[in-house]
C-alpha cells in the first residue's frame, strides 16, 4: 500500500474522482501542491541579488551625481546684444547644451532674468507675460514669478532654474545655471 502524504498529494479541483478526469488533466498532470514551493535557500539568492541590484543602482546615482558635480563651471556663451532685445521683449537660447532651452526676459534698461524654458511640472514650455509679471505655463494654468522664477499658481511643484546673466559691454553672457530650490 503506498502511503502519502495528505498534503503533498494534488486532487482534482473538481472533486471528481481520477478515473472521471478529462483526458487532458491526465495527459499535463500538475502537482499542485508542489507548485509554489520554494527553498529557504532559493528564496534567499533571489533577495540576496534583489537587493544588490538596489544597491548597485543606487551607488550608479551617487557616482552620476558626483561626475555632475565634478564637472565644475559652465562655460560663458554670448546670448545676445543689449539693442536686440527691447523692454518686455523676450529671446529663447540654448545653454549650455543643445538640448536645454532657456528663456531670456529683458524687464528693464540693463536688467534680464533668464530660467529655463521647460515648466517644472511636466516640461512644457512657458511663455513670458511680461506686462503681467509672471512666466504662464500653459499646459495646466501653472505661472511663475517673473522676477524670481517662484511657482504661483497651478500644480508647478519647484521654481525655474535660474540661468547667471552678466552683462559685459553691450553684450549678455549666460554664465551658469543655479538649480531652484523649493
Amino acid at each position: 500500500m503506498n502511503r502519502q502524504d495528505p498534503e503533498q498529494l494534488s486532487s482534482p479541483p473538481d472533486g471528481r474522482p481520477e478515473a472521471e478526469q478529462p483526458r487532458w488533466r491526465r495527459d499535463f498532470p500538475i502537482d499542485w501542491p508542489q507548485d509554489d514551493y520554494v527553498t529557504r535557500r532559493d528564496f534567499t539568492k533571489f533577495m540576496v541579488l534583489v537587493s544588490l541590484a538596489f544597491a548597485v543602482g543606487q551607488v550608479w546615482i551617487l557616482a552620476q551625481n558626483f561626475l555632475r558635480q565634478r564637472r565644475g563651471e559652465l562655460p560663458l556663451q554670448e546670448i545676445a546684444r543689449l539693442d536686440e532685445l527691447p523692454v518686455g521683449g523676450a529671446r529663447v537660447f540654448t545653454y549650455p547644451e543643445a538640448h536645454n532651452p532657456r528663456l531670456l526676459v529683458r524687464l528693464g534698461d540693463r536688467s534680464f532674468v533668464a530660467y529655463d524654458q521647460l515648466c517644472t511640472h511636466l516640461s512644457c514650455p512657458v511663455i513670458p507675460q511680461v506686462e503681467a509679471g509672471h512666466l504662464h505655463c500653459p499646459c495646466h494654468e501653472g505661472l511663475f514669478d517673473l522676477v524670481t522664477g517662484q511657482p504661483l499658481a497651478g500644480p508647478p511643484p519647484r521654481p525655474l532654474p535660474r540661468v547667471k546673466l552678466e552683462i559685459r559691454g553691450d553684450k549678455i553672457y549666460a554664465a551658469g545655471v543655479e538649480e531652484a530650490l523649493a
